[in-house]
This record gives structure tokens, C-alpha cells and sequence, in this order.
């Protein structure tokens, strides 16, 4: 016999189960009178025909004069009967926003739930959960703020609505009432703008490619810079339209495979395409779609009008020279303000307007293109930090590089196919060498590099495994805005101010939503950077890599700094360059990777662009010179002091001896002692073996070179007694590097030496011109020339102490006779 308990009653008489029926009761009352208030201010579901005015947002320069873009502006609808409406664009629409539309209630809760739990997960409303109905009565009745107070007038309209109108009127007003991008609201207006043709022939494909803009049409349009995400969310809509049993799945494949063509877009009236896109994908992820669309801001842009009306038209003339000698279709050009990190000009792409070349695709903000030799000037930059000087010397011969210990192994070449022997990290920066970098890049190491361009702004380059010491070849892809915005950084000494597009917004009422804050940060100690814009803003250094095309690079009165990048096949060309005041980046090539024709590099296709563009506006901007780095102190070090062949003494003898830089260097504390044993450095017998190989070749009687000594005990003493007295300085060099002069002109320089002045030369394109002995450690140096000139004249001034040590300076200087 099966026993039951009796439940006990509470002590004051009154049973559990009814204090939870008074709960309830309370907690409906409750809801039914919020629900009462509620509908007092709703609108009546019969309101169709009148719908909320919308304000259009405005997209400004600068200036807050220009105009850029007006978003939103005119509706452009058609409204069409609801049997002129393809079944499959039907279908399609509710394979994408409702599947359960025929067979449900005017709401959702499943997804109601569903929503709410995402939008507290992640701490704003990130889904909303509604029905087709539901769409409509927001849409069409309410305004578009996302409250939960709004969400519940929803939920009871589409009650209501669903009270008074069939499954097929709501779907009918829906389908000619809701918004698809660039002004289009309804399927005809939408049909027409992206296809050029009535709803009535549209293809199930373009149904389906409708109905999966509206769940975010910005973030989806074919213009845009997501039609990857577009095409694979197509294809999801066709997924669910077989999964919903309106196609069968074999037909849902092949309509996968359907090419679609969208026609032009015709925006209106639009400046600056790109970039006014670029600030609207910005405001509508921060501030939603509804409230871009329709809500009235005021934009005030970092663009600067008339600095974009010359790029544009700077780069549409030299791109169009470009595909006319290299093959080269397209271009891109950033502008920036490197002392804020605002953007002033922005063009993506030769013209916004060409579909046939995929004009609107925007390459500046959104092509992943390989550098080339870009990011050479942040890998030398790590080196210097490491303790390596723009003085130290490596080889630049034909090297075979061990990258999988043993395994596996790589020999560079230089981009004219030649190798120039010993070479200081400055003139391999300068004239952009690719076996010098590839040793200074494992010298500096590979990680460090890559943090100190990701800290200098560049945003790719993650996925590190795939990077090895090609890297500084351009071995990986980046962004155009992104380098720009690094190089930005090396011409503020370190500092990175985070790019910007907008200054601020202004909702209807006036009420500033946001305004420019300068956000910045220094990632680099300033002596590094300093060195490198001194290599880089140094005409004389890069002039035999440019040969005549030097003139494009200077720019009276100005300190201007730059780089260029071509890469492997010659599918891109760089040319980035930079004063304090000013970057400007510009990208040449295909967007199709097609190859440059003819050995189309940066220096022919992109460096004209970017000197013409830099030619048109830098008189707009202050004459600042760079800042000098500080005197960097002198090292006894072989290889690191300049001088590639070290002679000690030892008992009175001479044992001169030519090595790689690591047998002088342990590579992770290059101003330490010598390596005990230089070949436990994996790359020590490959960079070891090219040197003997090239002494053998270069330098006579080497065969009485490399005798064994006790090396390190040897430096220790030679540099107590040395350090110091080798240091030679030219300084107050005049007349001004890039500057003009008439016949004559007078040379001067100051010279000092910590041992015995010996010898001063004058060269004078390579000729010797003047030159005589010296005596004491301080000379003021004068020479009246009268000599020829030439159009551009390379000035050398060449010192020799008693140490045997040389120095020279050069500067380039143009005739304006």
C-alpha cells in the first residue's frame, strides 16, 4: 500500500500555490496597465500612407561648406501590385526574414528570446528578433530607436496589423515598404537600381541577393566594400529556400552558380565616392542604419576638399599614363596629417564609376596588396635599436639563407640582378638592397620586427607562421592606409596618432554626438626613428637607385622623406612619402594581380604620381625640417664602425681579417663581446662562405688574410687604446642638400677629428677638384668653384685622420643657371 503525505499548511493558514497566483496576477495587472499606456501613443495600423519624415544625413569636408554626400535624401519607391511580384522573390524574402511567416503568430517569441539573450551577452542590441509584420510596423510606423519601450509597441502593432490585414496584404506592404539601400525602399525601386529591371524579371538568384540586403543594407551593398559577405549570404538564402521546400536542393546549386551583374551605381550627387562611404559604413556601425537613413546628422569630415580634388585628378592622369606604358589600370592615394592622424584625401581607385575594372572597390581602405620593399625602413629601425648604427657595414653578395635548419634554404637576389659588396645599412636602406635587408631583418629578428610595425600602425600582418625572412621583401599583405598611417608615425619620431576620418556629428536637434579627440601614443624612442628619416630624406643616398628620376624626389625648401615598394612579379608599386607636416602614400597595379608590362617598378609607375600630387600641395603646408638624431657613440667593433676589413695587432704584426658581421656580433647583443663560437649562429657558414667567396675575388693577397688569433683578447685591448680617436665629423656642409645654385659657388664644411687630421678632398661628380694635407683636429674648409656643372651635381667632401680612418659626406645640389 502505497503511502501519501499530507502536505502541511503554512503556519499563518495560507497554502504556497496562492501567493504565486497573486504574483502572477500582480505582475499581469501590471503589464496589461504599461500595455494600456502604451497604446495611447500608437499609431493606427491604417497609417500606410502617411509614413514618419525622414531627415537626410550629411556628409561635409572639413570646411563644413562641401558638401560630400547626402544619405538618404529622396525615397525612391514604386509601389507594384502584389501578383506582378516574382513567387521566388517572395519566397526568397521569407527564406531570409521569417520562414515561419504563413504558419505564425504576428511575433516570434522563440526569437525574441533568442535575441534578448545575445543582446545581454554582449552588452547592446545586437539582434532584434522580429517578424516580417513586426518589420513592417517598425519600419513603416515607428521611429527607429532601439529601445525596449519601442520594441513593445512593435510586438502590438504587428498584433494589430495582423488583426486586420491577411499573411499576403502584410507581406505586399512589406515587400513595396522596406528599405534596401541607396535611397531604394521597395523590391521595384530596388530591382531597378541594382539590376536595371522591373521586380517582375528578376532571376532567383537577384531575388535572393534582394532579400539578403535587408538584413543590413549598407553593410551589404554591391558597391560596398562586403560583396564577399553579400554573395555567401546569397547563397545562404538559397539554402534556407530549399530548406523550406521552395526549390529543390539540386536547383538551389546550380543557382548558386549563376553569374550576377549589378549595373553602375548612381548615387547622385557624391564626392569623394570612397572615402564618403567609408564615413557612411562608419557612422552606420556606430550609430545603426535607421538612424543614418533617416535620422538627420550633421558629418563633419577630415577631408580636406581641395587637397582631394588634386588627388583625384592627379592620380586619374597618371594612372591613365600608367595603362598606357606599364598595363597599370588602377591607382590609390592616401593623404594624412601625420601630427593628428586625420585623413585629408582619400581616392580608392582611378574611378569610382568603372565597373568593368572594379572601380568601387576601394583599395586604399581595403586591398591586400604585398608591400615590396615598404617595410624595410621599420626592420632597419629594430636594428638600430638592437644596437646596429646606419654605419654598420654587411655584405651585399650572393648569400644562401638557412630557413628550416638545414632543411630548406634561400638565395636572394637585388632588383637589377647585381650585388655591390660591402655596403653601410644607410645606403642599403637607401637604395633599397634585398640581401642587406634580409641579413638586417634576421640580425633585428623577425618577431620584434613584425611588433614594431604592428605597434607603428600596420593592422594585417597577424598570422605570423606564415613570414619568415622574406618578409622584408613583402612577403605578406597590407593596406595602403594602413602603411600610410605608418610611415606617419616615423615622421612624428615615434608617435602614432590613430587615423581618423571624422572631425564630428551633430544629431537634428544639434546635440554633438562626438567630436575629434587626438588619440596618441609613442611606441618607439624617437633616436631610432630619427635615423631612419635621416636615411630616407637623403637625395644624395637614394640617387643611384633613382638615376634621372631623382628630380622627382626633390622639392626645394622642403626635408622630404621617402619609400618604395615594388613587388615580386611586379603586381604592385609603392611610393610612400613623408615631411613632418604631411604622408602621402600611393599604390599603382591591377586589381586583378595582372603583372606591370615592360618592368613596370614603383619608380616609374608610382613615383610620378606621388611627386606630382606632392608638387600640387605642399606649398599648402609649413617648410618644418626634420629633427637631427642624436651623434650616435662611436664602437671600436668591426663591421659596426664602418670599416669591413679589421686590423689588429698583435706582437707587433698586422693580421688583417674580413668576416661576416656575426663573426663579430652575437646578433642578440651586437655591442657585446665576440661570440665564442660563431658558428653555433645557424647562418654563420652560409653569410661566412659568401664573404671568402667574395674576398677571394676583391681584395688582393687575401690569401694572407683570416689568421687565427686570440680575437676577443686582442679587441679588448685595442679598444682601450682606440676608442674614440678614429671619430670624424663634416658638419655645416653647404650649400644646402637639393638646393639650387649659380655659378660659382662656394663649398664649405666644418671638419673634426679626436686623432690628427690628415687629408681633405673635394669631389665634384665623382672628380677630384680640390684637395690637400691637413694638420691639427679642427679645419674650417672653403673652396671657391668655378668648375662645369651639370643639371644635378654630386658633391663629395672626403676627411682621413692619422688612423687611417675616412669619412665623406655628400650632398646633391641643382643648377639653376
Amino acid at each position: 500500500m502505497v503511502r501519501i503525505k499530507k502536505r502541511k499548511k503554512s503556519k499563518n493558514g495560507i497554502k504556497p500555490f496562492f501567493v504565486l497566483w497573486v504574483f502572477a496576477g500582480i505582475c499581469a495587472l501590471f503589464v496589461f496597465v504599461y500595455a494600456i499606456i502604451l497604446l495611447k501613443d500608437l499609431p493606427s495600423p491604417e497609417q500606410f500612407g502617411t509614413r514618419r519624415i525622414n531627415q537626410s544625413t550629411k556628409i561635409y569636408d572639413r570646411s563644413g561648406t562641401k558638401i560630400l554626400y547626402e544619405v538618404h535624401g529622396r525615397e525612391k519607391r514604386t509601389v507594384i501590385p502584389f501578383e506582378k511580384i516574382p513567387e521566388t522573390a517572395k519566397q526568397a524574402t521569407i527564406a531570409a526574414e521569417d520562414v515561419n511567416f504563413y504558419n505564425q503568430p504576428a511575433f516570434d517569441w522563440k526569437a525574441i528570446i533568442r535575441a534578448t539573450l545575445v543582446n545581454l551577452r554582449e552588452g547592446r542590441f545586437a539582434q532584434g528578433g522580429s517578424t516580417i509584420t513586426q518589420q513592417l510596423a517598425k519600419n513603416a510606423l515607428l521611429s527607429p530607436e532601439k529601445t525596449i519601450t519601442r520594441k513593445l509597441k512593435e510586438i502590438i502593432l504587428a498584433i494589430e496589423l495582423e488583426s486586420k490585414y491577411s499573411k499576403d496584404e502584410i507581406l505586399y506592404f512589406y515587400l513595396n515598404q522596406i528599405p534596401y539601400g541607396s535611397n531604394a525602399y521597395g523590391i521595384e525601386a530596388a530591382s531597378k537600381t541594382y539590376f536595371g529591371k522591373s521586380a517582375e524579371a528578376l532571376t532567383l538568384p537577384e531575388a535572393a541577393v534582394l532579400a539578403s540586403m535587408l538584413k543590413a543594407p549598407s553593410y551589404y551593398s554591391p558597391w560596398g566594400t562586403h560583396t564577399e559577405e553579400l554573395f555567401q549570404r546569397k547563397d545562404y538564402v538559397i539554402d534556407r529556400m530549399a530548406d523550406a521546400g521552395f526549390i529543390e536542393k539540386s536547383e538551389g546549386e546550380e543557382m548558386k552558380k549563376k553569374e550576377i551583374v549589378f549595373i553602375p551605381p548612381s548615387l547622385g550627387s557624391i564626392e569623394a565616392p570612397h572615402f564618403s562611404l567609408m564615413v557612411k559604413e562608419y557612422l552606420v556601425n556606430k550609430y545603426g542604419e535607421d538612424v543614418v537613413m533617416g535620422g538627420g546628422l550633421k558629418v563633419i569630415t577630415t577631408l580636406d576638399w581641395d587637397i582631394q580634388k588634386k588627388a583625384e585628378k592627379t592620380l586619374y592622369e597618371g594612372s591613365k599614363n600608367n595603362e598606357n606604358l606599364y598595363g597599370s589600370r588602377n591607382a590609390s592615394l592616401v593623404a594624412q596629417d601625420p601630427k593628428t592622424g586625420q585623413i585629408l584625401a582619400l581616392v580608392g581607385s582611378r574611378d569610382y564609376f568603372d565597373v568593368k575594372n572594379d572601380g568601387n572597390f576601394n583599395v586604399a581602405a581595403q586591398g591586400l596588396r604585398q608591400p615590396g620593399s615598404a617595410l624595410k625602413p621599420f626592420v632597419y629601425m629594430t636594428a638600430f635599436q638592437k644596437g646596429f648604427s646606419p654605419e654598420t657595414v654587411l655584405f651585399d653578395v650572393s648569400t644562401e639563407f638557412d630557413t628550416r635548419g638545414g632543411e630548406n634554404s634561400y638565395r636572394p637576389e637585388n632588383f637589377d640582378g647585381r650585388t655591390r659588396g660591402p655596403v653601410t645599412l644607410k645606403d642599403a636602406l637607401a637604395q633599397s638592397l634585398n640581401i642587406p635587408a634580409i641579413k638586417t631583418l634576421y640580425l633585428a629578428g623577425l618577431n620584434d620586427s613584425l611588433k614594431n610595425i604592428h605597434n607603428f600602425g600596420i593592422t594585417t600582418l597577424k598570422d605570423t607562421w606564415r613570414y619568415g625572412l622574406s618578409l622584408v621583401l613583402g612577403g605578406g599583405e597590407v593596406k595602403l592606409i594602413d602603411l600610410v598611417n605608418a610611415y606617419g608615425t616615423l615622421s612624428q619620431n615615434g608617435i602614432r596618432h590613430e587615423q581618423v576620418i571624422v572631425m564630428s556629428v551633430e544629431d537634428s536637434s544639434g546635440n554633438i554626438l562626438e567630436e575629434f579627440r587626438d588619440s596618441a601614443t609613442r611606441v618607439m624612442d624617437e633616436q631610432y626613428t630619427k635615423l631612419v628619416t635621416g636615411i630616407l630624406s637623403k637625395p644624395e643616398l637614394r640617387q643611384p637607385i633613382f638615376g634621372s628620376s631623382i628630380i622627382y624626389t626633390i622639392f626645394p625648401e622642403y626635408d622630404v622623406a621617402l619609400k618604395t615598394g615594388t613587388s615580386e612579379d611586379h603586381r604592385d608599386a609603392w611610393t610612400i612619402g613623408y615631411t613632418p607636416e604631411l604622408v602621402v602614400g600611393v599604390w599603382a597595379g591591377n586589381n586583378n594581380n595582372d603583372a606591370l608590362i615592360r618592368q613596370g617598378s614603383s619608380i616609374l609607375a608610382a613615383v610620378p604620381i606621388w611627386s606630382s600630387f606632392m608638387k600640387e600641395v605642399l606649398p599648402k603646408f609649413e617648410k618644418t625640417p626634420f629633427e637631427k638624431p642624436d651623434e650616435i657613440p662611436y664602437t671600436p667593433k668591426p663591421m659596426l664602425n664602418g670599416d669591413y676589413v679589421w686590423r689588429p695587432i698583435l706582437g707587433g704584426s698586422a693580421y688583417p681579417q674580413v668576416h661576416s658581421v656575426l663573426f663579430y656580433v652575437d646578433k642578440n647583443d651586437p655591442l657585446g663581446p665576440f661570440p665564442e663560437n660563431p658558428s653555433n649562429d645557424p647562418q654563420f657558414e652560409n653569410w661566412e662562405s659568401a664573404v671568402r667567396n667574395w674576398a677571394q675575388n676583391n681584395i688582393s693577397g687575401f690569401s694572407g688574410f683570416n689568421q687565427s688569433i686570440p680575437f676577443s683578447s686582442v679587441f679588448e685591448t685595442e679598444k682601450e687604446t682606440k676608442t674614440g680617436i678614429d671619430d670624424i665629423t663634416i658638419s655645416d656642409f653647404t650649400p644646402r642638400n637639393g638646393s639650387f645654385q649659380k655659378s660659382p659657388m662656394t663649398i664649405r664644411a666644418k671638419l673634426r677629428s679626436e686623432s690628427e687630421l690628415k687629408k681633405v678632398e673635394l669631389f665634384i661628380n665623382s672628380a677630384l677638384v680640390n684637395g690637400f694635407g691637413l694638420y691639427g683636429k679642427d679645419f674650417d674648409y672653403r673652396f671657391y668653384y668655378n668648375g662645369k656643372t651639370q643639371p644635378q651635381n654630386l658633391i663629395e667632401i672626403k676627411v682621413t685622420n692619422a688612423g687611417g680612418v675616412e669619412h665623406a659626406e655628400k650632398i646633391i645640389v641643382y643648377s639653376s643657371d
